[in-house]
C-alpha cells in the first residue's frame, strides 16, 4: 500500500464584517497530493529510478531516462515544468501520475525547441523532428493518470527496448505514450500534444480514456494520432485534432490475442488531417480509421477538410489493413461497429470524393449514413455500392460549421500547412448547422474498467454530447 501525505500549500483564514453584525468565516484552499518525498530540483535528473512527488510550480532538468520502479510512483504536481535533455524518456514500470490543472499546467519539453505559428512543412519546422523521448509503460505500469498536461516535442528515436515488450515496441519507435498492460489503465485527459515525427500514442492493452486534448502537428510524413492496438478498449472523445500526418484517431486489433480493441470515438473535431502521408498507406488518411478487426462507435465528429472521412476497412485477413469486426456479437463491449452523425465540410472535390471513403488503396466498407451531414445515403442513392467512386464536386463548400474564428472558405492548400491552432477558434457559432445535430442516445461510451477520480481515474467520462464536435454550446466539452 502506497503512503500517501496530503499537505496544504496555503491555508488563509478571512475575517469578514458587515456594519450590523460580525461573522468569521474560515476559506481552506484544496491541498495538493503528494506520495512519498519531495523531489528536489537543486540539480539535474541524471539517468536513474525515482519516485516521489515534484513539486507544484518547480523547474526541473532531466538529462537522462527517468525509471519508476514496479510498485512505486512519481507524481508530478500542478505548475510543473519538466525540461527533457539528450532525448529523456520516462520508463514506467509502476505508477505516473501528472496532475496539472487549468490555471497552472504541467509542462514537459525539450527546451532547445521553439513552437512555430502559421505555415508549417516538414522540413523546416522542428515539431516533426522529436526532442524528447516519450512514456513508455511496461507490461507492470498499472496505472498512468496525465491532466491538463503539455507535451510538447516529443518522439526522438528510443536507442534500446527499455524493458522487454509484449508487442509493438522496437528500438527507433518515436511515439509519446506507450502502453500494454491488458489489466491496466491510462488517462490522458485535458491536456496539449505538439509535435510528433510518429504516432502520438500506442496502446497494445489496458483500459483507455482520452478526452478534451488537443492535438497539434502529429506525424511528419506518416503515423498517426491516437492509435490503440491489440485488447485496448476505451474512449476517444472530445479532442481537437489539428494537422496530423495520416489518421486522428484509429483502431486495429494487432499485436494480441487477449481481445478486440474497442473504443468509442466521438465529439472530436478533426481539422486538415492526412495530407503529409503520401505512400500508399496515405491513401486512407485523413480522420477516423477502423480496421483489422477492432470494433468502434463513431458518431458526432466534426471533421474539416481532412483527406478522408470516416474509414471502415476491408481486405483480406493477412493484409497489413484488413477487414474491421463488422460482425455482430452481443458477447463483446460493442455488439456491432456502428457509425452516423458525423459532420463534414471540405473546401475541394479530392476530398469531396472520400466523405465516404472509396476502394482507392485497399478495399472499405463504409455504408453511407442519412444522418450525417451531409445526408450522403440521399446522395448517392440506393444503388450505391459501397467502395465505389463518385462525383462529390456539389458538395465543396457545402456546410460551413460557422466556427467563432477561422477562414472557411480557405484559400487553395491551406489545409496542408495549416497544421496548429494558433489564434483561431474552432468553438461553434450558435447558428452553426452542427449545433444540435448530434446524438446523445444512439450509443453510450465505455465505463467498464475506468476508474472515476480526481487524483488517480479519470475526472470525468463526458456523454455525448448534441452538438457535433469536441466543443458544445452549452460549455461542456473541450475545455481549451
Amino acid at each position: 500500500m502506497k503512503k500517501l501525505q496530503i499537505i496544504s500549500l496555503c491555508v488563509s483564514l478571512f475575517a469578514l464584517a458587515s456594519c450590523s453584525k460580525k461573522t468569521d468565516s474560515v476559506v481552506v484552499s484544496t491541498p495538493l497530493l503528494k506520495v512519498g518525498q519531495s523531489i528536489s530540483n537543486t540539480a539535474p535528473l541524471a539517468a536513474g529510478t525515482y519516485k516521489g512527488t515534484m513539486l507544484a510550480g518547480q523547474t526541473y532538468t532531466v538529462t537522462g531516462d527517468i525509471t519508476i520502479n514496479a510498485g512505486d510512483t512519481l507524481l508530478i504536481q500542478n505548475g510543473v515544468t519538466v525540461n527533457m535533455e539528450n532525448g529523456a524518456n520516462f520508463i514506467v514500470n509502476g505508477d505516473l501520475i501528472s496532475l496539472g490543472t487549468s490555471a497552472a499546467p504541467v509542462i514537459i519539453t525539450d527546451p532547445s525547441k521553439t513552437k512555430v505559428p502559421g505555415v508549417s512543412n516538414v522540413g523546416t519546422d522542428q515539431a516533426y523532428v522529436g526532442g524528447w523521448g516519450g512514456i513508455y509503460c511496461s507490461n507492470s505500469s498499472k496505472l498512468v493518470v496525465l491532466k491538463w498536461t503539455h507535451f510538447d516535442f516529443g518522439g526522438h528515436a528510443l536507442a534500446a527496448l527499455p524493458f522487454p515488450a509484449t508487442a509493438g515496441l522496437a528500438a527507433g519507435n518515436q511515439y509519446i505514450f506507450f502502453f500494454e498492460n491488458p489489466t491496466g489503465v491510462f488517462i490522458l485527459e485535458d491536456s496539449w500534444i505538439y509535435g510528433t515525427p510518429d504516432d502520438v500514442a500506442r496502446f497494445y492493452g489496458g483500459y483507455v480514456n482520452i478526452m478534451r486534448n488537443t492535438m497539434e502537428k502529429f506525424g511528419s510524413t506518416g503515423g498517426d494520432g491516437f492509435n490503440p492496438k491489440g485488447s485496448a478498449v476505451g474512449n476517444m472523445a472530445y479532442n481537437l485534432l489539428i494537422g496530423g500526418a495520416t489518421n486522428g484517431t484509429k483502431t486495429a486489433s494487432d499485436g494480441t490475442t487477449a481481445g478486440e480493441c474497442q473504443f468509442a470515438i466521438y465529439n472530436n473535431t478533426y481539422i486538415n488531417d492526412g495530407f503529409r502521408n503520401t505512400g500508399v498507406y496515405g491513401a486512407r488518411s485523413g480522420s477516423v480509421e477502423v480496421e483489422n478487426n477492432s470494433r468502434a462507435l463513431v458518431y458526432n465528429n466534426l471533421i474539416t477538410d481532412c483527406d478522408f472521412g470516416v474509414r471502415i476497412a476491408g481486405g483480406p485477413a493477412g493484409a497489413k489493413v484488413y477487414l474491421a469486426d463488422t460482425t455482430t456479437n452481443t458477447a463483446e463491449l460493442f455488439p456491432k461497429t456502428a457509425y452516423g452523425y458525423n459532420f463534414y465540410y471540405v473546401d475541394n472535390v479530392a476530398m469531396a470524393d472520400q466523405i465516404v471513403p472509396t476502394s482507392v488503396a485497399q478495399p472499405v466498407v463504409t455504408h453511407p449514413q442519412a444522418t450525417d451531414i451531409p445526408n450522403m445515403a440521399s446522395f448517392l442513392g440506393s444503388t450505391y455500392t459501397f467502395g465505389a467512386t463518385y462525383d462529390g464536386t456539389s458538395l465543396v463548400g457545402k456546410n460551413n460549421p460557422m466556427f467563432v474564428n477561422y477562414p472557411l472558405p480557405v484559400a487553395a492548400n491551406f489545409w496542408i500547412t495549416q497544421c496548429s491552432v494558433d489564434n483561431y477558434n474552432f468553438h461553434l457559432q450558435s447558428g452553426s448547422p452542427a449545433a444540435g445535430k448530434g446524438t446523445t442516445t444512439a450509443f453510450k461510451p465505455i465505463t467498464q474498467g475506468i476508474p472515476l477520480d480526481p487524483n488517480f481515474g479519470s475526472s470525468e467520462i463526458t456523454m455525448p454530447g448534441q452538438d457535433m464536435g469536441c466543443y458544445q454550446l452549452n460549455g461542456t466539452g473541450n475545455h481549451h
